[in-house]
Parts: structure tokens; sequence; C-alpha cells
């Protein structure tokens, strides 16, 4: 396994929560794994991105300039890295609030109302864990009876509360 991921949207969006998802799974799979955030100084509504490296084999850098999957909560990350995908690449992106289809016919592209369905089933924000969940259905990239025991080690003492909703959040995107 070697795979670079991109995720990327607005602060608030858990962009870097996702990422941080990817990355301790990929541990706990003994995985090498990097897990590089940048946002800009507002975070909430500003800009925010993550890369997440996976691999079978040490990681030369944590940079993802060319990402094998990228996933855009938002407009302006999709039109910002749609080009970076590499070509047989995967685009998961938020149909809810992006109005456009993936230009590209060389990547794998997949439409996601997560937005919608989130705030239609009650967690407006777990949106990303939507998306989330739909990635990893479609890659296969770790076992399925995994994903539970992960994300109960991500999500925070302070957001218990949020387990069984992120649960069932990623098992909503499995099922689309």
């Amino acid at each position: 396994m070697n795979v670079s991921i991109l995720i990327s949207g607005f602060g608030g969006q858990g962009v870097l929560f996702t990422g941080k998802f990817l990355a301790y799974e990929g541990l706990l799979e003994n995985k090498e794994v990097t897990w590089l955030p940048s946002y800009g100084p507002e975070m909430r509504g500003g800009t925010a991105s993550c890369s997440v490296i996976i691999s079978d084999t040490p990681i030369g850098s944590p940079l993802v300039p060319h990402p094998d999957v990228l996933i855009a909560m938002n407009l302006p990350s999709l039109d910002r890295f749609e080009d970076a995908v590499v070509p047989g690449g995967a685009i998961f992106y938020d149909s809810s609030l992006i109005d456009r289809e993936v230009r590209r016919t060389d990547v794998r592209a997949f439409g996601i109302p997560a937005t919608k369905t989130a705030s239609d089933k009650g967690f407006p924000t777990l949106a990303n864990m939507i998306v989330m969940g739909k990635m990893l259905k479609e890659l296969a990239l770790f076992p399925d009876e995994a994903i539970d025991h992960t994300i109960a080690k991500v999500v925070s003492a302070k957001h218990q509360n949020l387990l069984e909703l992120n649960k069932q959040a990623i098992q909503l995107g499995y099922g689309m």
C-alpha cells in the first residue's frame, strides 16, 4: 500500500479530523503514516487542508503535490486541486456544496450529497464522515471491522457524545 490523500475544505468542516482519522487508522494497521495539516489564520471559515500518506514502506516527505485521492468539501477546493490528482486517482466531493461535475475523465469521481444528508439526518457537522465512509468503501483501504475501533480512539473524551453519530455518518457514506 502506498496512497496519498489530500482533504480540503473550509475550516469547521472537519477536514483535519478526517485526516487524523485516516492517519490513526493507518497506524493501527501498522503502516507508515504522515499527517500534515494546513489552515488559514481564521481556522473556522477559512481554508483548511490536510495531507495524509499511508504506506507499507518509509515515507520520504509528507508533502502531497499529486494525490492519489482528493476529498473536496467545497468548490474552491475542487477548483484548486482537481488537476493535481494523478491519472487513475479518485476524487470524492460534496455535491451538496459543489454545483459542478469533475471535469477530468482520467480519474474516478464520486459526488456525495454529504452536507444535505448530514443535515437531513440530524448531524449537520458530520458531512466529512459521510464522504469518508464513501471513500473507505470505494477504495477498501482498511478492513471494515477496524473502522469502529479507530473512530472510538479518535473521537476525544470531550466529544464522546458524538461517537455513535460519527459511526452512523460513516455507515451512511458506505451505503451511498
